[in-house]
């Protein structure tokens, strides 16, 4: 159940800093390349936290080494760094193709 909470905060959190970043932009409409990609890798970790979110959630310690309170709430932290660094070291490919489509959607 915290997990759930946790998952649907990032995805506000990451909803905001979309915003943000257009925000930033001012009267021009058009985020920058750098800009552009920075949006593009936060969704991608955003996304692959999701992933793990779920992948975990089916796995079940055993006390004394594992579960409890503080495993529910420190496993989706963990997640949240996997996440990180696996987008950091170039993902699966999903930020490439957001990255590309803003670009896209702004040249029109």
């Amino acid at each position: 159940m915290a997990d759930l909470a946790i998952a649907q905060t990032q995805q506000q959190l990451g909803a905001r800093h979309i915003q943000q970043a257009a925000d930033a932009s001012g009267k021009q409409s058009h985020l920058s390349h750098e800009q552009a990609r920075k949006v593009a890798d936060d969704f991608e970790a955003v996304f692959l936290s999701q992933m793990l979110a779920h992948m975990s959630a089916g796995v079940k310690l055993e006390e004394p080494f594992g579960g409890g309170p503080g495993e529910d709430m420190f496993r989706s932290l963990l997640n949240n760094e996997y996440a990180k660094a696996i987008a950091s070291r170039g993902g699966i490919g999903v930020s490439d193709q957001i990255y590309r489509q803003i670009l896209a959607l702004q040249e029109v």
